[in-house]
């Protein structure tokens, strides 16, 4: 049964988005944990959270099999934790709380550790179109994520109440118990609804996202030397066109993806009077993504560059999360023996030491980097030093068609909400899209073509309660629920002193 609601949970992800499931697996949980051990508990968390990370995360095959299972094998270990911990929490009055509290203990970790974390799967990245989403302005996914645990929770003890009933009828009193659960797990639900998520702006800003394409899906996306390059070179020279024959509006600025440049400019010639050539058609400042040389032979740096038609590449952003055996190899000597084809990382990423807040053009946007997206704190610190609008350069071409280019999109729809601002996705292949302030997609490219997406979004500088707040709503959350399993322990080793004691007295 673990295992079947582990999968059921993955369903609630994109592709497919059946966000219900998410409370329905987060319930099933919850059930299976009654009168287990905390040994038991902790391998039903790991038989739950192993197929769900594989289902999940099985783009990531493009790579290796061994790759998504060995990813999957350490997430599920945090869910094993949980799973421990659940345990101990029913063991409390008022246990829904602390086991919905626990699930952002666990997401926190996860978050984090180990290499600065990997926060794929989180419940609120399954509920950025649901009932749930507008509470992410008041708390940010953290508090998305406890919103559906609770629901899910005080559903099981509603089902708990309901079958105790039948065994031993209690009267008015049980079914009190059993209603109530209910309906306080229905108003949890509901209560995203009653918040006003903002989306007023006095300021807009006309913008092109060019999506240049590669040639093919998979590890070796890349092609020959300048194919992306001239690819969204091309486009833009249409766009141009388009716009000098009068059939589209000239925006104020314009955003290539991640990698849309697959030459360092800097160092290659021919590649800076390529990207030249096509800023100054368009006449405006564009954004472009390259990988430029590092401060030392070893390493390179994943950019946003800011591209003038006149000036020329200015301010630039570094992406400051790498991710772990994709962009840098950790242990490096000692891997690189182990496992041959980590040596088809040849440099290690540098990551940037600022926020991505770049002046481009009449706006002040916020540069986040692909998976970068996924953390928190990133998103919220460039929103903080004054992003009006943010913009995800991305490039999901591995992984072209698997599904993760839509899970990327979803986590972009939470941002949307939990910081009040329009985001701009730009990606290579696809999928690149406009999100308005309230997380509605109002428009998006098919993977693996060649689109120009032009669009009016809004400017903001109004700041959400979450941005004020930052941190601290899930730091609270989560430490609640390690005081409950702390709890929990030290009630339990009392009634164990309290019992020897009575034994010996008799």
């Amino acid at each position: 049964m673990a295992v079947v609601f582990g999968l059921a949970l993955t369903l609630a992800f994109p592709p497919y988005d059946i966000w219900p499931l998410s409370i329905v697996a987060v319930a099933a949980l919850s059930l299976l944990m009654r009168g287990r051990t905390v040994g038991q508990g902790a391998w039903l968390g790991f038989a739950f959270g192993l197929p769900f990370f594989i289902w999940l995360l099985s783009w990531l095959n493009v790579v290796g099999w061994d790759a998504v299972v060995g990813l999957s094998a350490i997430e599920a270990a945090f869910l094993a934790a949980l799973g421990a911990c659940l345990v101990l929490s029913q063991k409390l009055p008022w246990w829904p709380l602390w086991a919905a509290c626990l699930w952002v203990t666990e997401e926190l970790a996860r978050d984090r550790l180990p290499f600065g974390g990997f926060p794929w799967g989180r419940l609120a990245f399954a509920n950025t179109g649901s009932p749930y989403t507008p509470l992410a302005a008041l708390g940010g996914a953290p508090l998305v994520t406890f919103a559906v645990a609770l629901s899910g929770t005080l559903l099981a003890a509603a089902a708990l109440a309901a079958l105790d009933l039948r065994r031993r009828p209690r009267g008015r009193r049980g079914v009190l118990t059993a209603v109530g659960a209910l309906a306080l797990s229905a108003a949890v639900l509901l209560g995203g609804l009653l918040v006003p998520v903002p989306t007023n702006a006095t300021d807009h800003v006309r913008i092109a996202v060019v999506q240049g394409n590669v040639q093919q899906p998979g590890l070796h996306f890349l092609g020959r030397p300048m194919m992306i390059l001239d690819n969204h070179v091309k486009a833009t020279l249409k766009l141009a066109a388009d716009i000098k024959a009068g059939r589209v509006p000239k925006p104020d600025l314009v955003l290539w993806p991640e990698n849309s440049s697959d030459l360092d400019p800097f160092t290659n010639p021919a590649a800076y009077d390529k990207i030249t050539q096509a800023v100054q058609a368009v006449g405006v400042p564009v954004l472009v993504g390259a990988l430029v040389d590092g401060p030392d032979k070893d390493h390179v740096q994943n950019e946003g560059i800011v591209w003038d038609p006149v000036t020329g590449p200015g301010a630039h952003y570094t992406k400051q999360h790498p991710v772990p055996f994709g962009e840098y190899v950790p242990y490096r000597k000692e891997l690189t023996k182990v496992i041959s084809r980590l040596n088809e990382i040849p440099r290690d990423f540098y990551p940037g030491k600022g926020t991505g807040v770049l002046q481009i053009g009449p706006a002040k946007l916020g540069d986040v980097i692909c998976f970068e997206v996924a953390y928190d704190g990133i998103v919220r610190d460039t929103v903080n030093a004054g992003a009006r609008a943010i913009v995800v350069q991305t490039n999901n071409a591995t992984y072209g068609r698997t599904g993760q280019p839509e899970q990327q999109l979803a986590m972009s729809r939470l941002r949307a909400v939990e910081h009040g601002r329009a985001v701009v996705t730009a990606a290579t292949s696809g999928i690149s899209a406009i999100v308005a302030p309230d997380g509605k997609v109002e428009q998006r490219s098919a993977e693996f073509t060649q689109q120009v997406l032009s669009a009016d979004i809004p400017l903001r500088d109004e700041k959400t309660v979450a941005d004020r707040v930052g941190a601290a709503p899930e730091w609270t959350l989560a430490m609640v629920g390690l005081l409950s399993c702390a709890a929990a322990v030290a009630i339990g080793r009392r009634e164990r002193t309290r019992m020897t004691k009575g034994q010996r007295q008799q």
